[in-house]
This record gives C-alpha cells, sequence and structure tokens, in this order.
C-alpha cells in the first residue's frame, strides 16, 4: 500500500467527561459514539429517547439522561458540555452554563475539530447536494485500498460498517462538511472547523433560506472554507459548475483539481450510460484510462459524485496518480438508506424513498428515473419540509422539478402556521402542474396523501415507479404503502 499524505505529528489530548445537550440526535449521537472510542468518558441529555441510537450509545457504555435538567448538569460537573445546533437560549442546561461559568462548553464541530480532527488528515467532502453518498463513497475506496481511513456521515450507509469510526492518529478522515451553522452562539458554517487536507466540492447552489439570504451569501461562506485548505492539499472540485468556478477563479495558494464531463477536466466521466438495471461509466484521468465503473445507482449526478470522491481519496494517497486507488469497489457500491433507495419493486410497482428536498435534487433523480423506467408512469409524492422547501423562496424552481414527473402529490408544508405567508404553496403549485396538463394533487395531511396516491394507482393502465421525497418521515407513510397497510 502507498502511504498517505505526509503525516503530522499527532496532538496529545487527554481523556475527559463529555456532556452532550441533546445526545440522541444522529449527528450527536454519532460524535459521542467517536468521544467514547477515543477513550472518552461520555453521557448527555435529550428527551424523546428511541432507538436505534439511544441503544447504539448504550451499548457503547454512554449514559442518556432523560429530559433537561440544571441541577443535575451542575452536580454530575463535567469537564466539557457540547451544544448541538437545534439547542437555543431559553434551554434549562444552556441558561445553567451561561450563568454558572464553571463548565466549559464547545459546538458540536468545534469539538470534532479539537478532539479528533487535529489528529487526522481530512478529507472534506461540501456542496450542495451528494455530500453524504460522496463521504460513503470517499471511505468506502480508502477502506478497500487497505488506508484504514475514519469517517463521519449524516446518513446511514449500506456500505460501511456504521455511520462513524474515529480512524487512526495521522490517518484519513473522511467527513460530510455542512454549510449550515453550527450553534446559537456560532453561526459560522460547520465545515469552518473541519481543517480540511482535501476539500471535495459538489456544487454550490442556494440553499438553507432559514440562515442565508441568497446565493451570493452561501457563495461567501464557501469562500471562507477554500481559503483553510493548506500548500499541501488540494481542492477536488465539480469542473462543470459555475458557480464553483466563480470561487475558484482566483485561487493560487493549493492545487485546484476538476472533475466534469467537459474535456477541460482533469478528470473526465465518459460514456455514461442507463438502464433497468443501474448504469455505467468510464472515468479518464488526464487522458489516460481508469477504470469503468458498473452499478446499481442511477444518474449522472452520481457518476459525478463518485468521479469526486475517487479523485479526492485516490490524491489522499499518491498526490500526483490518484489512478493508483483501484475504481473496483464502486461497482457493489449500494448507497445510503434514503437517498434513490429502492422499498419494493414488481413488474406493476416500484416504490422509491429518497431525502431531497432540493429542487435541483429532485430533478435530477426524476431525470434519471425516467431514463432507467421509461414504460413506467412516474409518480412524485413531496413533502415540503426542510426550513428551504417549506417556505416560497424556491417554489417556482420546484414546480418545474415536479413536471418532469406524470403525476404529483404535495403534502402540506412543514411548519405553514408558524411560516405564515411565507409558507409553500401546495395548493398553487398543484394547480400550476394542472394548468401545464399534468396530473397534480394537494392534499392537506399525509393521510389523505396516501388514500389519494392508492386511488390514483388503481387507475392507470401501466406500471408505476412512486418515488418519496422528503428529508423527514413524511408522516410514517412511507412504510405503510410499501407494506400495503
Amino acid at each position: 500500500m502507498l502511504p498517505l499524505l505526509p503525516a503530522r505529528e499527532a496532538i496529545p489530548i487527554a481523556v475527559v467527561r463529555i456532556y452532550f445537550i441533546g445526545i440522541c440526535g444522529t449527528a450527536m449521537g454519532n460524535a459521542a459514539l467517536l468521544m467514547r472510542a477515543l477513550g472518552h468518558e461520555v453521557s448527555g441529555s435529550d428527551t424523546g429517547i428511541y432507538p436505534p441510537m439511544s441503544d447504539h450509545l448504550r451499548k457503547a457504555g454512554v449514559e442518556i439522561l432523560e429530559g433537561w435538567d440544571a441541577v443535575r448538569l451542575a452536580k454530575l460537573k463535567p469537564d466539557l458540555v457540547v451544544i448541538g445546533n437545534v439547542v437555543s437560549r431559553g434551554h434549562p442546561e444552556v441558561e445553567w452554563l451561561l450563568e454558572a461559568r464553571t463548565i466549559p462548553y464547545v459546538s458540536l464541530p468545534e469539538l470534532l475539530r479539537t478532539r479528533l480532527l487535529t489528529n487526522r488528515q481530512n478529507l472534506v467532502v461540501a456542496g450542495t447536494h451528494g455530500k453524504t453518498t460522496t463521504t460513503c463513497m470517499a471511505a468506502v475506496l480508502l477502506r478497500s485500498h487497505g488506508a484504514d481511513p475514519g469517517w463521519l456521515v449524516g446518513g446511514v450507509p449500506r456500505d460501511l460498517p456504521d455511520s462513524a469510526s474515529p480512524g487512526k492518529d495521522g490517518g484519513a478522515f473522511v467527513i460530510e462538511g455542512d454549510e449550515y451553522d453550527s450553534a446559537f452562539f456560532d453561526k459560522r458554517s460547520k465545515f469552518i472547523q473541519y481543517l480540511p487536507r482535501v476539500l471535495a466540492l459538489n456544487n454550490i447552489e442556494f440553499d438553507h433560506a432559514d440562515i442565508f439570504r441568497d446565493l451570493e451569501d452561501v457563495l461567501r461562506t464557501f469562500s471562507h472554507v477554500i481559503r483553510l485548505v493548506p500548500r499541501d492539499g488540494a481542492i477536488v472540485a465539480n469542473g462543470d459548475d459555475v458557480n464553483i468556478s466563480r470561487l475558484l477563479a482566483s485561487v493560487t495558494y493549493c492545487p485546484v483539481i476538476r472533475v466534469g464531463t467537459g474535456q477541460g477536466n482533469d478528470c473526465v466521466i465518459a460514456d455514461f450510460k442507463e438502464d433497468a438495471a443501474g448504469s455505467s461509466f468510464r472515468l479518464i484521468w488526464k487522458g489516460k484510462e481508469w477504470g469503468r465503473v458498473q452499478w446499481a445507482l442511477s444518474g449522472l449526478f452520481n457518476a459525478r459524485n463518485a468521479a469526486i470522491a475517487a479523485v479526492a481519496a485516490g490524491i489522499m494517497i499518491q498526490r500526483e496518480d490518484p489512478t493508483c486507488l483501484k475504481l473496483n469497489s464502486l461497482n457493489a457500491f449500494q448507497g445510503v438508506m434514503r437517498r434513490q433507495q429502492v422499498l419494493s419493486e414488481s413488474s406493476k410497482l416500484i416504490a422509491i424513498e429518497d431525502f431531497g428536498h432540493h429542487p435541483t435534487a429532485l430533478a435530477c433523480t426524476l431525470e434519471s428515473l425516467r431514463a432507467r423506467y421509461p414504460q413506467h408512469a412516474l409518480v412524485a409524492c413531496f413533502e415540503p419540509r426542510s426550513n428551504t422547501a417549506a417556505r416560497k423562496v424556491l417554489q417556482d424552481d420546484f414546480r418545474k422539478a415536479l413536471a418532469l414527473a406524470d403525476i404529483t402529490l404535495i403534502s402540506a408544508p412543514h411548519r405553514a402556521e408558524k411560516l405564515g405567508a411565507e409558507s409553500f404553496d401546495s395548493l398553487g403549485v398543484s394547480a400550476e402542474l394542472m394548468a401545464s396538463g399534468r396530473q397534480a394533487f394537494s392534499p392537506t395531511s399525509p393521510e389523505e396523501l396516501l388514500i389519494k396516491l392508492r386511488t390514483v394507482l388503481s387507475g392507470l393502465e401501466k406500471p408505476a415507479c412512486v418515488i418519496f421525497f422528503s428529508n423527514g418521515s413524511f408522516g410514517g407513510i412511507i412504510p405503510r404503502f410499501v407494506s400495503g397497510k
């Protein structure tokens, strides 16, 4: 095995007692497991404690305390408290911390930087779409090469033993770099703390309308993270993305490697093909054949995710020639739970679940499904749930994306009563789709949507491909639909 980029000397980090406020959240829980794996004593508080995260934590020896209790926290006297970005002022444990000033507290990203990432060579995967899948691919590729990486992903990987692993001092660590803010007291993007040795940039679009004003505001925060890449590192970027090209136009302080379909890229994605069995493509590195991937995943967007992951992981191993990394492990790559995940498949019905909550993501997925299942009626069920999707800000783009389906069912937006006039207009979007010649419905609840969906499907004369788009639970109707209950 070829060595990784030259390792820096590890910084000794003392074992401490760490307390997480909101420990059962996906990110907080995985970070708690990482800290426990590093030898720290870990505990934390939460409400609504339930599996699987609670089981994982307890199995690792992490104590979970029910509810919020400032008196209890004062008696425990941990060495450090971690405050997640879902916790805000008014929280009893937070208010006590601010008043007492006897225990230091940090955001989750700061914890990762100071207790883990300082001693790792970090591959940070950032961008609006595809971060989780690309992070998993990079970790899988490094593992297949024998590099023994650590990783932290914001989903449930199907090709890794768990969502998080600490790896080893001085070794590679692959982490999903989210641009969302860190905590109520630190509004910087999370990835600012992640010490990228190699930074992968999938794409940049406007998102997170609750914290960013516009695209320029999003580009501003990405301009901060690119400045953190050292001279002996690299930026691996989507060379077909105009916003990324703008951002990187003046970068001279570290190498920039471009990946895409055009001939101006260092790594070119060629001969992309897609059918009902999956897709295939070739990667060409600076004019030299690297390898061919044939897998079950769909869409050119996933091929681009794979190319970026391969280049980024490859240069972690051999800086000048990433093709030392073999692509074979990608052929069996299954992806991430809830990312274009096929839940059931028969001759009459295919049911798919997707985490999609941005119009571009919806459009790319629907275009891919159209190519993959050309004989099927394409039925899109959309829950406007994220802080951006639930607002009107990208409503017209969502309408254009959903017009790629034959039939669309849109549920009521999440937290509509709080957003008021800013709320996504499900009824209006459905009416516009109907006016353009598509079938569209806007049931008032997930339960009504499920009933309407079954009615619509019963009237079809050809097989259907039904895809559920939501970054939430969609009212629990997805497993019920699949099971027929």
